[in-house]
């Protein structure tokens, strides 16, 4: 099948390129697709004022399709800072403290208890919850502060995050922009996920007994922060026995969610509703049950935290996800029917031409997928360049002729591992300044073994393309 490629598909193409450009020189890329929405809106309608109305309308759309992410990540950070408030975190997280008992079982029990509470709370606010808990018994246990910083990176930034298989944010928008159904992208990452997550935290935990061995790390790199009573935990808000009654039923009504979504067969966007709603809830019932009279205003106030929060990590998403929506069915709903007839959207078309031209095979699409995965990540966010990561995915697998899924898969998972906090310096702050090292030695630690697991990932996706 012959495709007749136009002046919009080289535009799209070449702000492709662009971007990848900008995002390895670090630099922010969302003024290069505010210029490309407008080119390509020029291009294909001839018309200024509709060019200039496509940008808000590209920035409407991409709003409208990632509003329920925005929304379900900005409301779990508020019920987690009630959670922490409260000192119902402490009282959850307290029966694995007997469990650390050296080096080992602290970066190992640290590490799973990170990569599960990310997965319900996202790893930001799933550090401090953890953090602050966890760290000083960690530090006496015998595991230098770098070395939990490194658990909770791994497990949380790059595991958790790079599959999110209960929040769904990364998925959505791979999907979207690779044109595929979000449980697919899901499915396919799964035996990825978990290869590059065993991989890279076996390997960054070999690493870290050969230099504490050496002596290279010590136990008093770090310094203890105070305790959670002195920080966050404020005992006049709940009785010991309301704390022990939320540390259970908070765990229970997420447990319950993920039977509803098995049983039910909820996945995307309805599964998303039903996360949300619970945490919805729980702020609800925390915070009148803590705060009694001031409730209603605690609510709005730790509502409010958590909007800001979304939109901070979702600000730079945007105009990048509303460019690349251009590429695949978002075109006609943002800037009207003006492809040719014979096209099936930008970037289908730009496969088709590929395969007609240059007969690629699953190993070069493989390694250009974490190639282009990591390149985006660079931006330190992981979720802004996983659009482009999507589109080209798909772009490959039309050239291709199969796998899809996977290589949507392989390059949100490098684009995670990368930008997402675990090579970025200034994306690991968060756990970096909760145990108190150095972001730029933390980047360094996991760079070997991050490394190591993309690479295997990636053989591993060649075979399961």
């Amino acid at each position: 099948m012959l495709i007749e490629l136009t002046a919009l598909h080289w535009i799209y193409v070449a702000f492709i390129v662009l971007i990848i450009g900008f995002m390895v020189m670090r630099r922010d890329t969302s003024i290069i697709c505010i210029v490309g929405i407008f080119l390509i809106a020029l291009t294909a309608t001839g018309s200024l004022s509709h060019s200039i109305s496509s940008i808000f309308n590209s920035f409407s759309y991409a709003i409208t399709e990632l509003l329920s992410t925005i929304l379900v990540i900005s409301i779990i950070v508020a019920m987690s800072h009630t959670l922490t408030t409260t000192g119902i975190n402490d009282v959850m997280i307290s029966p694995f403290r007997k469990l650390i008992r050296n080096p080992t079982l602290a970066y190992w029990t640290i590490g799973i208890l990170m990569m599960v509470i990310s997965w319900f709370f996202w790893p930001s606010p799933a550090v401090a919850l953890l953090g602050a808990v966890l760290l000083p018994v960690a530090i006496r246990a015998g595991l230098p502060a770098l070395g939990v910083a490194m658990a909770m990176n791994l497990f949380g930034h790059g595991i958790a995050l790079s599959g999110d298989f209960v929040i769904q944010a990364a998925p959505k928008l791979t999907a979207d922009a690779a044109g595929l159904p979000i449980q697919d992208v899901i499915n396919a990452s799964i035996p990825l996920v978990f290869i590059m997550g065993l991989v890279t935290t076996v390997t960054a935990f070999y690493f870290l007994k050969r230099d504490m061995k050496k002596g290279v790390l010590k136990t008093s790199t770090g310094v203890l922060p105070e305790t959670p009573s002195e920080t966050t935990d404020q005992p006049h808000l709940l009785s010991l026995a309301q704390k022990r009654f939320f540390a259970i039923v908070v765990p229970l009504l997420f447990a319950a969610d993920v039977a509803a979504m098995s049983i039910l067969d909820l996945t995307g966007g309805d599964a998303t509703a039903l996360i949300g709603g619970t945490s919805i809830l729980i702020l609800l019932l925390i915070t009148l049950t803590s705060h009694k009279s001031k409730g209603l205003e605690k609510t709005t106030h730790f509502l409010i935290e958590g909007f800001q929060f979304g939109f901070k990590v979702f600000g730079p998403v945007i105009p990048i996800a509303a460019f690349f929506y251009l590429g695949d069915s978002g075109f006609s709903k943002i800037i009207g029917d003006f492809l040719p007839k014979a096209s099936q959207g930008i970037v289908n078309d730009l496969g088709i031409a590929i395969a007609n031209i240059v007969p690629l095979s699953k190993t070069v699409g493989a390694i250009t997928l974490t190639t282009v995965g990591a390149i985006t990540g660079l931006d330190g966010s992981g979720f802004s360049g996983i659009s482009l990561a999507g589109s080209v995915a798909g772009l490959f697998a039309v050239a291709i002729g199969k796998g899809a899924a996977t290589l949507t898969a392989l390059g949100q998972i490098a684009a995670i591992w990368v930008g997402g906090g675990t090579l970025v310096p200034w994306a690991l702050i968060p756990a970096a300044a909760i145990c108190n090292v150095d972001p730029f030695e933390l980047a360094r630690r996991n760079l070997v073994p991050v490394f190591i697991g993309l690479v295997v990932t990636t053989i591993a996706a060649i075979f399961l393309i």
